[in-house]
């Protein structure tokens, strides 16, 4: 298998991808081994030549930062520290972002800050390019002070603890080591502390849900585009002279996409009754843009989370220091977080408004988009299912990084929430993908009412969801419908559009 060697330079957000996309293995540069080394020699004899206290490394945590630990007791200090923070709760998470958090903690493992030893980089390797996931919770994590908990759930199986993943499977960690004939790891000073402090939780769901979101954005712009030739909508919104003298790059790219999208097609042809189309509509390339550059903003906070190193203490060997200080806090995420909550629920509302209008018996479409209305309720109640969705997503929306939680006797006294605001992000970007089924759903039904000629782009997009979706002619159980095209167009991904 292709395999992606970590050097000493920078990992993107298109590296990421592509590593996942293509699930590719991961490696070493030489480089990268001997800064872990020099890191872990240092500190060792750091540990030897000193008298000092340092946090975590021959201290106790949190509030207990001020006991000093006896030298044979700190490779026990690093283990009790695993277990006892491993309290996570809630539903496991997805395989996909726990292996995501593999290959984010090898990344910022190997920067040559943290002090790790290099036999314990090399199993979290082994355990990220066998597909070996660890049991991770969805709760646990304040945002600050690392994401503690689920941290600790990805380090147990190192030390032969916790349960994983493997092969669709769940195994106790031990069989998996005895499958493999690894033996658990037995950890150094300071390495406990490295594997569970920092934000590779939060930014592992950020990334998982940006991918999604840039997928979301690419159909929000094909579907909407069905939806206004259904409408019979002006083209002039789309006019790049809109565009130019107001240019976000979001909105010039939106603008752009939905008149290629229509090329073709004879909607502008259409004569117009309505001087103006409601906003839903005309304003696409506004609202949809401002998605877009949501994203890209936080495509860039993303790039430099992932080149950081966000445990604590922290090693510099050049400066002979060990520094304790704040890189474990979740701030930038959580905001950069709630941003793209705002964003993509925003996504869902408009969409969910061009339903209302589709249905709403104008511009020569029936009321319900029915045949027979009266007797068949048709698409009534699918603009109720996508405003519940919309109004969920509203509530998810609300930013968590505004509240803080004080923990651990006071000491840690401000926390981001960023790992609440990543879970809330995950089911805004689930519920989007059902709010995006009905849109497609009522928009190509209302084709089926339309007698002018739609683009090809169009008409085989449509064609391909009725091989899964079938022509409405009466009522039917529509749970079926959403859920076989949402499930649809997650799978059939249209994130290589954007790279």
């Amino acid at each position: 298998m292709t395999s992606f060697i970590l050097k000493n330079n920078n990992i993107s957000f298109n590296d990421i991808y592509k590593i996942v996309n293509e699930n590719l293995n991961i490696s070493l540069d030489s480089s990268v081994i001997e800064r872990i080394n020099k890191s872990r020699t240092y500190l060792e004899d750091k540990i030897i030549r000193s008298n000092e206290s340092f946090y975590g490394i021959n201290t106790g945590f949190g509030d207990l930062h001020n006991i000093k630990i006896k030298d044979d007791d700190l490779a026990k200090l690093q283990v009790n520290l695993i277990k006892s923070h491993a309290c996570g709760s809630g539903d496991k998470i997805d395989s996909e972002l726990v292996k995501l958090m593999l290959l984010l903690k090898i990344i910022s493992l190997s920067k040559g800050f943290s002090g790790i030893k290099l036999k314990t980089v090399e199993r979290l390797i082994f355990f990220f390019n066998k597909n070996i996931n660890p049991i991770v919770y969805k709760y646990g994590s304040l945002g600050a002070s690392g994401d503690l908990a689920p941290l600790s759930h990805l380090s147990l199986p190192l030390i032969g603890l916790g349960e994983v993943e493997y092969k669709d499977k769940i195994y106790k960690s031990e069989e998996i080591l005895t499958k493999f004939k690894l033996e658990p790891l037995a950890l150094g000073s300071k390495e406990g502390l490295a594997l569970i402090n920092g934000t590779q939780f939060m930014l592992a769901s950020l990334i998982n849900s940006t991918i999604n979101s840039i997928n979301l954005c690419e159909y929000a712009n094909l579907i909407s585009s069905i939806s206004i030739d259904a409408y019979k909508c002006n083209l002039s919104p789309f006019n790049p002279l809109i565009s130019n003298i107001r240019p976000f790059s979001g909105q010039i790219n939106v603008s752009k996409s939905i008149i290629e999208n229509l090329k073709g097609g004879e909607t502008e042809k259409i004569e117009k009754n309505d001087v103006q189309d409601p906003y839903s509509f005309r304003c696409i390339p506004q609202v949809h843009g401002a998605t877009q550059d949501t994203l890209n903003y936080v495509i860039g906070i993303i790039n430099t989370e992932i080149n950081s190193v966000t445990d604590n203490p922290l090693i510099f060997v050049n400066e002979d220091e060990i520094i304790s200080g704040g890189n474990f806090h979740g701030q930038p995420l959580a905001y950069a977080i709630d941003f793209l909550k705002i964003s993509m629920s925003e996504l869902g509302s408009i969409s969910e408004r061009r339903v209302f209008n589709l249905l709403s018996g104008k511009r020569d479409l029936p009321p319900f988009l029915v045949h027979d209305p009266g007797l068949n309720s048709g698409l009534m109640i699918l603009q109720y299912t996508s405003a519940s969705m919309v109004s969920a997503n509203k509530q998810l929306a609300t930013p968590s990084s505004i509240d803080s939680i004080t923990s651990s006797n006071g000491q840690e006294d401000h926390v981001s929430m960023g790992a609440n605001g990543a879970n809330q992000l995950k089911e805004i970007i689930n519920n989007l993908y059902d709010i995006f089924a009905i849109e497609i759903i009522t928009a190509i039904q209302a084709k089926e009412f339309n007698s002018h000629r739609s683009p090809v782009l169009l008409n085989e997009f449509i064609l391909e969801i009725r091989k899964i979706h079938p022509k409405i002619l009466s009522d039917r159980i529509f749970h079926n419908d959403i859920s076989v095209i949402s499930k649809f167009i997650k799978e059939q991904s249209r994130v290589d559009l954007f790279f």
